[in-house]
């Protein structure tokens, strides 16, 4: 097997021959308007840079001042969602992700059973479903339901090939939409509308591929918790640059009403991931120390730079270990009182044509 650093070392003069022409080249024009509701009274409400990966770049998240949807702006170009999605998902950050996906296999039966008491699904497209993983475990919950995966990536073609899914669909939700119509009595979205460029062509293409009383679960970060304005920047649901569109729970309500839906459930308890705390000091730990070896950094580090990152993130452990304990401790109220948690779930059922 190939080490990371021989991979890293491979992967460099692409991703330096990319950086040769600027990061400045992976951005859209800059809108003056809101793309959700087209109001032009917009406001910066975070500016920051790549915290996870450490690419290079700085990105803004504004906030119309009407309908206080938060967006990125100026958002990714088609060049920049791949370079910067590149290896993050897959490649060299395959192996935090499975790690990730593992520590959440306790949530993906919840997710299930938020359908149960409205259907009984006989079949199940889960879009933006990565590697398969909440479809393999919400057939333990679902043993009758047929569950099919959706995403971009080449994970999908590896959750078909493990049978975790039984159809695995590559390629973009939207495109592939009019191909699937009607087939699906669910269609889920696990933190995937905020990936998207157009959430409101997501919203339609789900409507389209749902049978006449079928229901779309959407599962998003909560822009209005209150963790995002307390620890700005190192608030781990901003994650920045993949995150391009942050929907507070009325505008989607509303919104999907207006596409045809009626929302049948809303909660805000199951969804909150006690992650904030630790998370923010892990963010903050990792941009104090040195970055480790990665193939958008121009040379590898020396041994000085490794001893020190790895020295800081010693240090350090205290304050992660006490952010994990907080978390713990604030769970329960982040559940209980509004505003706290750090994600929302809607349950909507396809009744009408799009209007």
């Amino acid at each position: 097997m190939t080490s990371r650093t021989d991979r890293v070392t491979a992967l460099r003069p692409r991703y330096q021959d990319d950086l040769a022409h600027g990061w400045e080249r992976f951005f859209a024009p800059r809108r003056t308007d809101c793309p959700w509701c087209g109001a032009d009274r917009l406001k910066v409400r975070l500016r920051t840079y790549d915290l996870l990966q450490g690419k290079p770049g700085r990105f803004v998240l504004e906030q119309c001042q009407d309908c206080h949807h938060v967006f990125q702006n100026p958002q990714l170009n088609s060049d920049g969602l791949e370079f910067y999605y590149r290896d993050f998902y897959d490649g060299l950050g395959e192996e935090n992700l499975a790690a990730l996906f593992r520590g959440h296999d306790a949530r993906y039966p919840l997710r299930a059973q938020a359908v149960l008491p409205h259907a009984e699904p006989e079949t199940w497209l889960d879009v933006g479903t990565g590697q398969g993983h909440f479809c393999e475990a919400a057939r333990a919950v679902l043993p009758r339901t047929v569950f099919d995966g959706l995403d971009i990536s080449a994970g999908v073609e590896s959750a078909r090939q493990r049978g975790w899914v039984r159809r695995g669909y590559r390629g973009d939700f939207v495109e592939l939409a009019a191909d699937l119509a009607a087939r699906y009595d669910v269609v889920s979205m696990f933190h995937y509308l905020e990936h998207s460029t157009d959430p409101e062509a997501e919203l339609i293409a789900a409507h389209r591929v749902l049978r006449p009383g079928g229901h779309l679960l959407i599962e998003v970060p909560d822009p209005q918790c209150r963790f995002g304005r307390l620890l700005g920047r190192w608030w781990l649901p901003w994650l920045q640059p993949q995150h391009l569109h942050f929907i507070p729970v009325g505008n989607l309500r509303e919104r999907l009403t207006e596409l045809g839906f009626t929302v049948v459930a809303e909660d805000h308890a199951i969804p909150h991931d006690p992650i904030d705390l630790v998370a923010a000091a892990w963010l903050a730990l990792s941009s104090l120390a040195p970055r480790k070896d990665e193939p958008w950094f121009a040379e590898a580090p020396g041994r000085t730079r490794r001893a020190l990152r790895a020295t800081v993130l010693a240090a350090g452990l205290p304050l992660l270990l006490l952010g994990a304990l907080l978390d713990r401790l604030l769970k329960p109220t982040a559940r209980r009182r509004p505003g706290f948690s750090n994600a929302y779930r809607l349950l909507a059922r396809r009744d009408d044509r799009p209007s």
